[in-house]
């Protein structure tokens, strides 16, 4: 039977050592105006929602240096209108100094339309960076392979959906490599075109994934959604259409760049909704990371181990190689597709084809390789730290096949879109 296990550490990737925080959970989302605010029974009242607190107890960190405009002005406060200036969210982001080296003469391939959270990303991590907007994932890694462009971002894993993104899978079939990740709080906003009224809207247009995070503000509301390819080109096509009783949506970066009002605010079902996104350089281009390369002198590397059988005897010695030698792990995955027919019965369900990775190591072409049972495991620390050597190369003794996705410095920091 196929199956998918994870095993995380608490509010894995996003920030270490966490400390208990009490923080309230929105109960649904936050409208702006009063329209909004009657289309779902005036939950929220009309009080700006708390930050959502990091495990920490620090908010999340505002990258474009300048907060809210004014003071604590709430998010009630007319966004859409005379008095939206404050509040947008402009293309031209400045991190005040965090998010990553400059980006300056980088070209980097996201997946989606401009104002898409995947350039959001880029722009964090790079900033100055030029971006390239892709149809697909798969263009956007491409786009990186024959040259026109030097960086792909690409989300892998959020706190709402695990590992569902699945962008793993894309990853192996890829010779590219990790060189730098970014955690962003995703802010989910409801757009429409200027003028538009919350009490006028009958369809929500948005990315599947998206629509789903707010599958209960939308029922609140009584729209019907309907999804597109991304956040972003959800926008394009409101603006493009003209679109008077349909709203989309996105981040409030996308409702500045397109010119639209942002209706509510926060209409995520869970208050704590952050995307891991990992962007990827060709080998030949990555210069060798020192042990101490991150600021705190925090690194991690990122494997893929695949065997053929014995799957928790293999997790066993995974796990004992890094432990034996201190060695903390920030992620371990196990994807057992031994190829056999799903056990439910009635579901109709098939088994998960086996997980195919490109074989960087071979001799002459690069081949595509077939397994059944896959770990992924991002350990701390420097491939070539001899602890962290020394455990691959035991874990290089029983398993089939490991392949070092990338190795590059840690970063836990939370961005905010606001």
């Amino acid at each position: 039977m196929a199956y998918t296990s994870s095993l995380h550490l608490p509010k894995h990737l996003l920030l270490p050592s966490p400390r208990r925080t009490r923080h309230r959970r929105p109960s649904s989302f936050v409208p702006v105006s009063a329209a909004a605010n009657k289309i779902n029974g005036g939950v929220n009242g009309h009080h700006a929602p708390e930050k959502p607190a990091l495990p920490n107890g620090k908010a999340p960190q505002h990258i474009n240096g300048h907060g809210n405009g004014h003071g604590k002005k709430g998010v009630n406060g007319h966004v859409n209108g005379r008095h939206a200036g404050n509040n947008r969210i402009h293309l031209s982001v400045s991190t005040g100094g965090g998010g990553g080296q400059d980006g300056s003469g980088l070209r980097v391939a996201f997946q989606g339309a401009p104002g898409a959270y995947s350039e959001f990303a880029a722009k964090t991590a790079l900033p100055g960076c030029e971006t390239v907007p892709c149809r697909a994932f798969a263009d956007a890694l491409a786009a990186v392979e024959r040259g026109a462009a030097d960086r792909a971002v690409l989300p892998v894993e959020s706190t709402m959906e695990g590992t569902a993104l699945r962008n793993y899978d894309l990853l192996l079939r890829h010779g590219l490599v990790v060189v730098q990740e970014i955690n962003l709080f995703v802010h989910y906003c409801l757009l429409a075109m200027p003028g538009v009224r919350a009490a006028e809207v009958r369809r929500v247009i948005s990315h599947p994934m998206a629509l789903a995070h707010c599958g209960r503000a939308l029922a609140r509301l009584g729209v019907d959604p309907e999804p597109v390819e991304d956040t972003a080109g959800a926008v394009e096509m409101l603006r493009s259409g003209r679109m008077l009783d349909t709203a989309a949506i996105a981040s409030p970066r996308a409702a500045d760049l397109y010119g639209l009002d942002v209706l509510a605010h926060g209409l995520q079902d869970e208050s704590w909704n952050v995307t891991r996104f990992l962007l990827l350089s060709r080998p030949s281009a990555v210069a060798a990371l020192p042990v101490d390369a991150a600021a705190g002198g925090a690194t991690k590397t990122s494997m893929v181990v695949a065997h053929r059988g014995g799957s928790m005897m293999v997790v066993l010695k995974v796990l004992s190689a890094f432990s034996s030698r201190g060695i903390n792990l920030t992620k371990l995955e196990v994807i057992n597709n031994d190829g056999a027919a799903a056990a439910d019965a009635g579901s109709g369900a098939g088994a998960r084809p086996p997980v195919v990775i490109l074989d960087t190591s071979a001799r002459g072409k690069p081949t595509l390789r077939a397994f059944p049972h896959v770990l992924y495991v991002d350990c701390e620390g420097a491939a070539h730290d001899p602890r962290v050597h020394e455990a691959i190369q035991e874990i290089e003794t029983f398993a089939v096949f490991v392949r070092v996705l990338g190795c590059y410095a840690a970063d836990s920091t939370v961005y905010d879109l606001q």
